[in-house]
């Protein structure tokens, strides 16, 4: 099954290693991650924290009835990605019950998932920019030779102004902050429990509380 297919991000980890200080890495070594780690990431970090249920039923939300996540799937994974310094837990007094152990994104794992996802717009943006391109080459053939250098240098300066465009609007991240309507801390807009003061939160606090 997919799921259980590993992703190699040797080669991204070294070079996260060169790009920021090296003690974020200090704990990690060379590492393979499956889709589903690797979704798991992802899902905490634009929750900014969860407990591993609150995972559960985001990661159930999020393959909608495809894969059913379970406690003995999900938790040592947990176990693995916080051993592997991509994650890290903490305790938190719930208002309804027991301490809840929640779980976010180490600075490590943050930088990992930026790469990746910048790695994916890059990747996508040179598929589009190499499609227009050759439609532009097919364009600009199109024409007598003797009006093709005047047709090129429109095309190209038309093309670097679309682009540049498309850059201006890639997202440098993909936290959208919002405020605990009881702390008032900086959290993320799909956290379910706060991080820092444990209260329970629900879409409504934080869609007004980020007016």
């Amino acid at each position: 099954m997919w799921l259980g297919k590993f992703l190699d991000l040797e080669e991204d980890i070294e070079e996260l290693r060169s790009k920021v200080k090296q003690e974020i890495f200090a704990n990690i070594t060379k590492s393979k991650l499956t889709p589903l780690e690797f979704t798991i990431i992802e899902v905490i970090f634009n929750s900014q924290a969860l407990s591993g249920y609150d995972l559960m039923q985001a990661l159930n939300k999020h393959f909608a009835g495809t894969w059913e996540a379970k406690s003995g799937t999900i938790y040592p994974i947990l176990s693995k990605l916080e051993g592997n310094g991509f994650l890290k837990s903490k305790m938190v007094k719930s208002p309804i019950g027991p301490l809840r152990k929640l779980y976010t994104l180490t600075k490590a794992g943050e930088e990992l998932l930026k790469l990746k996802v910048n790695k994916n717009y890059s990747e996508q943006l040179l598929l589009i920019e190499n499609f227009v391109v050759e439609l532009s080459s097919i364009y600009i053939k199109s024409h007598p030779k003797e009006d093709r250098k005047e047709i090129s240098e429109e095309v190209q300066e038309l093309l670097n102004r679309s682009f540049e465009r498309i850059k201006e609007n890639i997202p440098s991240t993909l936290k959208f902050k919002t405020k605990c309507s009881n702390c008032g801390s900086e959290i993320g807009r799909k956290v379910i429990y706060c991080p820092f003061c444990g209260v329970q939160l629900n879409q409504t606090d934080n869609d007004e509380s980020s007016e």
